[in-house]
């Protein structure tokens, strides 16, 4: 099972064409020589082309006899049947197309890893585009996919974009959202309760005696971001804490946007005594510009993140996080994707999976 990196990086492909051609020539050429053909498998066999067909895709009776012969054949001459071929006579690829915003950012790795490993069960491979965030990149490798006569279409979206927005739209091919909405686009939609991650990781703050804590949140434009928001501000509510402009910071979601809201956070006259971070990596950017401030995480400062990625167990000191079922995320994402497939009438589905927390050493009770 291979997951394939689309690169539609034109320049520096461009350059290598006339290499890349020369070598693709001549490994065609060595293939020509090599691989075996349908109809020698058949001649050796001493059967029609059609009976091996029937053989290979299992679709009609074929005495014991001439099956033998025809597998024996296949193994004798290593003979593998077209994928294309196959999918151009069964509208059928077993290929799933996934784009997600950027693949560096674990929470999305580990998202990958359940539909992988889902999809590879189910008998399909995923092609695997990244967006890094850009929504004009994410609706071009959308329709490179969709012309990779792919069976359905994973999309993590990187923001909206008129041109995705109209090509989903247009395009009936079975789609599932996960973890972020495409406007008007109705599809199979999974995701975490980011409202109650936010309001999990603010009241657990609150029950630690802290009353000013800010929130550094991500990108405005994002669902899941101002869902989180929206639980930090319900939490402070309930606990009949005033929110304060100057402690909601709006970043990306990376270790650098973290670490800037941070500095800016820590340099004000009244800062917090706790910040919930949007996610881990803002969280882990964060304690680096605590360190540098010479601010001690836990003492003078609690950091709370989101995610509960691989590496927030390894931070110093370890991050106490909000923990999304990200494997699971996967998982169903792959399961309800094939069944889409397979059953294009089935009711949308909706699905929202519950978040929790984990209590590490980045937190602790405010100094009185």
């Amino acid at each position: 099972m291979r997951i394939n990196e689309c690169d539609l990086t034109l320049t520096s492909s461009l350059k290598n064409m006339g290499a890349v051609f020369a070598m693709r020539h001549n490994l065609v050429d060595e293939r020509q020589d090599h691989m075996a053909t349908m109809k020698q498998v058949a001649e050796k066999a001493k059967v029609s082309t059609t009976t091996v067909s029937h053989v290979i895709n299992n679709t009609r009776v074929v005495s014991e006899d001439a099956r033998e012969r025809v597998l024996s054949v296949i193994r004798e001459l290593r003979y593998h049947p077209s994928a294309v071929a196959r999918s151009l006579k069964n509208d059928k690829t077993h290929t799933l197309g996934m784009v997600i915003p950027n693949n560096s950012n674990p929470y999305f790795a580990e998202i990958i890893q359940g539909i992988e490993a889902e999809s590879f069960k189910l008998g399909y491979n995923i092609i695997l585009c990244n967006s890094y965030d850009d929504p004009k990149k994410q609706a071009a490798y959308t329709r490179v996919l969709m012309e990779k006569r792919i069976d359905g279409l994973i999309i993590v979206s990187s923001g909206s974009d008129e041109e995705l927005n109209q090509l989903l739209a247009d395009e009936e091919i079975p789609k599932v959202l996960v973890d972020r909405e495409v406007p008007g686009i109705m599809a199979d939609f999974i995701e975490a309760n980011h409202e109650q991650g936010g309001y999990l990781a603010t009241r657990y703050l609150l029950d630690l005696g802290h009353r000013n804590i800010a929130c550094v949140a991500g990108p405005k434009t994002l669902l899941p971001s101002s869902d989180r928001v929206h639980g930090y501000w319900r939490a402070l509510k309930e606990a009949g804490v005033a929110s304060r402009d100057d402690f909601l910071f709006h970043s990306d979601f990376t270790s650098q946007g973290g670490y800037t809201a941070f500095q800016q956070l820590l340099a004000l006259t009244n800062r917090p005594t706790a910040i919930f971070a949007s996610n881990d990596l803002m969280a882990i950017g964060g304690l680096c510009a605590a360190h540098q401030a010479g601010v001690t995480v836990p003492d003078d400062l609690s950091v709370i993140g989101y995610d509960d990625i691989a590496l927030a167990s390894f931070s110093t000191p370890p991050l106490t996080t909000v923990a999304q079922p990200k494997y699971e995320i996967g998982v169903l994402t792959a399961q309800i994707m094939v069944r889409r497939i397979l059953n294009s009438t089935l009711a949308l589905r909706r699905e929202k999976l519950e978040t929790h927390l984990i209590i590490r050493q980045s937190t602790a009770p405010r100094k009185v």
